[in-house]
C-alpha cells in the first residue's frame, strides 16, 4: 500500500476487524488503554489470527476489553490471568493466547503468577499496561509507583522508608530462563506508539513460532489517577516515569537460530 494521503487516512481511521463494530468506549479521557487495545487489534488483523486468538483479561481497567474486541475472551481473578492463559494454551496449543493486564494486576497482586509463568516458559504473550497505580479502584499506589508519586494511598508521595521502592517487573521477567523476549515501551508520541506496536507484533510472532514466553510492558497514561490533564500525562510518562522504568529491549533471544530450534514447541 502506497503512503498516499488517502491511504494513510484510511489506515488511521479504519476500524480493525478485531474491534467490535458497535461498542461503548469504556475508558477515561486520555487513558492509554484505548491506544494499546487498537494496536493489539491491528496486529491480530495483520497476522490473520482473529479466528484462533483467545484473550485473557483480569480485574482492572483491562477487563473492559470484553466490550472492545470481537474475540473469544476469558475472565480471570485479580492477578491470575497468566495461570488461566497457561491452562487455555495447554488445552488448545494451536490457539494464540495473550493476557492483557495492568501493573496492579501483573506486577503487584499477580507478580508471583507472572514470574512463575515466565520461568516455565509458557508459549503465551503477556501485555502489561503500566500506569503506576490501581486505576480502576481509585488511584491507589501499586508496586510500580515511582518515588514521590502521589496517590490515594501515598498522599505525600511514595516514600521508600514507608512504602518501599518501585518494582521493575520487566527486569524481573527478563531474569527468567523461560522468557525469550522482554521489552518495555511507552505511548506518549507517534514514534513511541509505532515502537509499541512493533513490540506487540513481535511478542505474537514469537508465540506463533513456538519460542516461549514474551512480555511487553507499556507505560501508559492515567490522567484520572494521576490528577493530570491528558497532555500533561504524556509528558509525565516521557519525563518522569520512563526515567525510573527505562524504555528498551531487556531481553531478546529470538534472534539466536540455535536457541530457537531448542525452544520449538511440538504440538
Amino acid at each position: 500500500m502506497l503512503n498516499t494521503p488517502s491511504n494513510i487516512q484510511k489506515k488511521v481511521f479504519e476500524r480493525p476487524k478485531t474491534i467490535q463494530e458497535n461498542y461503548d468506549y469504556p475508558f477515561c479521557a486520555g487513558c492509554g488503554h484505548g491506544v494499546v487495545l487498537r494496536l493489539v487489534a491491528e496486529v491480530i488483523d495483520e497476522l490473520g489470527v482473529q479466528g484462533k486468538t483467545i484473550a485473557v483479561a483480569s480485574v482492572g481497567c483491562s477487563i473492559s476489553m470484553e466490550k472492545f474486541y470481537d474475540l473469544d475472551i476469558v475472565g480471570s481473578s485479580h492477578g491470575r490471568a497468566p495461570c488461566v492463559a497457561t491452562g487455555v494454551k495447554r488445552a488448545k496449543p494451536d490457539r494464540v493466547v495473550f493476557t492483557y493486564q495492568g501493573d496492579g494486576d501483573a506486577a503487584t497482586i499477580g507478580m508471583n503468577e507472572t514470574i512463575h509463568t515466565a520461568c516455565r516458559g509458557e508459549n503465551i504473550t503477556t501485555i502489561c499496561i503500566n500506569n503506576t497505580n490501581f486505576g480502576m479502584t481509585g488511584g491507589q499506589a501499586s508496586a510500580t509507583s515511582i518515588l514521590g508519586q502521589k496517590t490515594t494511598t501515598t498522599k505525600q508521595g511514595r516514600d521508600p522508608k514507608k512504602n518501599g521502592y518501585p518494582v521493575h517487573i520487566a527486569e524481573m521477567v527478563a531474569l527468567c530462563d523461560g522468557a525469550v523476549y522482554v521489552e518495555r515501551t511507552g505511548i506518549y508520541n507517534p514514534q513511541s506508539i509505532l515502537k509499541t506496536k512493533a513490540a506487540i507484533k513481535k511478542g505474537f510472532q514469537n508465540q506463533l513460532n513456538g519460542l516461549g514466553f514474551s512480555f511487553i510492558e507499556v507505560l501508559c497514561a492515567c490522567p484520572t489517577g494521576w490528577k493530570l490533564s491528558p497532555v500533561d500525562s504524556l509528558s509525565y510518562i516521557q519525563n518522569e516515569i520512563s526515567k525510573v522504568h527505562k524504555i528498551g529491549v531487556l531481553k531478546d533471544v529470538t534472534t539466536d537460530t540455535a536457541l530457537q530450534n531448542t525452544r520449538q514447541v511440538k504440538v
